[in-house]
């Protein structure tokens, strides 16, 4: 398959030439230039995602060197479940828990595969790579446990200091070893700021090799587009309906995924993203007029993004903005409703939320009776026990933390500070 950037379609890549740049030379994004188109026919019955990752992914490994090796990245890289979790409700509403992999977050599948495609990339290369990673919170954790003690990898995490939560903060700083933490002082905005400044920056790609693990890496989007196969397809084929989704959303990585899996063909339907009180794409969605703005601290902090890098894919998918609001919507929620969300979820639902996951059940309850008669999947992004400072006041009791998630608490932390310029990061690399 042929990408390109989003800045200038005669930049071309191969698949694993994007991987391994993660961003295109003018700064851009890789895009596909053309999707592939899959139908409901082309899956097999199965409902193990590694089986419909593979079928999914294989148009767009044609003719690249890790072709061959798909099956076996995509059984390395999700070898955990992804249960699709029906709700007790009148209404026809599933829950997408995406937690149950090593840090508890979404970001396992995209930060799994990537390193397993990287590893194999890497092999024959004498120089170390390097993999820079900004962080609101969940991916700077999952890069760090997907690339831990890798050979000829090592990892720099940027995270804004104070604004990720305690045992985020935990996850992110218990590694040593080829991962380096940062503190940064700032927002996630100048970390995501720094990440692109050091790749435009000769001095820094004269000495090292670099490459990204945010979701401006491909490698981080397809995967994450697996499980709206697989959860979409067992939808589909239990109700011979397409399946509507609710995606908390920040950087726009999770949501663009589910985008992309719709364009190839799956059985999609509506598309809403569930946003807290950063308002950037929601006012866009509203008038049209883009306009990125610092962002601000909320309980929902791995969505706390001003200026969202995925932005730049959407409305290069979707150049037109009447085009782009017919294909997905957006609404904010404040923390005040983020409270009651979790509140309401437990004693009715029976279910604990994490405060992202709750911005999803939030928005649902403000959809149409018209809407709500379709079947409808929420995003569950994150574990709630990742969130205890939150949950367990609103909820009047403690969190049964996952045993994966609580070996990493265990662990010592390992931390530099540092502020946010780029002679700063120059110094961490160097």
């Amino acid at each position: 398959m042929e990408l390109i950037s989003t800045r200038n379609d005669s930049l071309t890549a191969t698949l694993s030439e994007a991987l391994r740049r993660g961003i295109a030379p003018d700064g851009g994004l890789y895009v596909p230039r053309t999707f592939p188109s899959l139908s409901v026919g082309d899956f097999s019955t199965s409902d193990a995602l590694p089986v419909a990752a593979e079928t999914f992914l294989a148009p767009f490994f044609a003719d690249d060197p890790l072709a061959s090796a798909l099956g076996s990245i995509v059984h390395e890289a999700f070898n955990f479940p992804v249960p699709l979790v029906r709700l007790g409700t009148a209404e026809d509403v599933s829950l997408l828990e995406l937690f149950h992999g090593p840090t508890a977050a979404f970001k396992d599948f995209g930060a799994r595969f990537l390193a397993s495609c990287m590893a194999r990339l890497h092999r024959q290369s004498a120089r170390t790579l390097t993999i820079l990673v900004a962080t609101s919170g969940d991916t700077g954790g999952a890069v760090a446990a997907a690339f831990h003690n890798r050979p000829g990898i090592e990892v720099v995490v940027l995270y804004p200091k104070g604004l990720v939560s305690p045992r985020q903060e935990m996850q992110l700083t218990c590694w040593g070893g080829n991962v380096k933490s940062c503190s940064v002082e700032g927002t996630f905005d100048d970390c995501q700021r720094l990440v692109k400044e050091a790749f435009a920056d000769p001095t820094v790609a004269a000495h090292r090799e670099l490459s990204s693990a945010n979701s401006i890496n491909i490698g981080r989007l397809l995967p994450q587009a697996c499980y709206y196969v697989q959860s979409s397809l067992a939808n589909y084929r239990r109700t011979g309906e397409l399946a509507n989704y609710i995606v908390p959303s920040g950087n726009l990585g999770n949501v663009l995924s589910l985008v992309w899996a719709k364009r190839v063909g799956l059985p999609i339907g509506e598309i809403v993203m569930a946003f807290n009180d950063n308002r950037t794409v929601t006012d866009y969605l509203s008038t049209g007029h883009w306009q990125p703005r610092p962002s601000q601290a909320t309980l929902a902090s791995a969505m706390d993004v001003g200026n969202p890098s995925n932005m730049e894919r959407l409305r290069h998918l979707h150049p037109e903005w009447q085009a782009l609001i017919r294909q997905v919507s957006g609404r904010s929620v404040s923390d005040a409703q983020i409270k009651a969300r979790i509140q309401s979820a437990d004693r009715l639902l029976a279910q604990t939320l994490c405060p992202h996951t709750a911005c999803a059940a939030e928005v649902y309850e403000r959809l149409s009776q018209a809407q709500r008669a379709k079947p409808w999947i929420w995003v569950a992004t994150a574990h709630p026990a990742k969130f205890p400072e939150t949950v367990e006041p609103l909820l009047g009791r403690p969190l049964a933390v996952p045993p994966a998630l609580a070996r990493l608490l265990s662990l010592p932390r390992q931390v530099t500070e540092m502020p946010a310029t780029l002679d700063a990061l120059k110094a961490v690399l160097a």
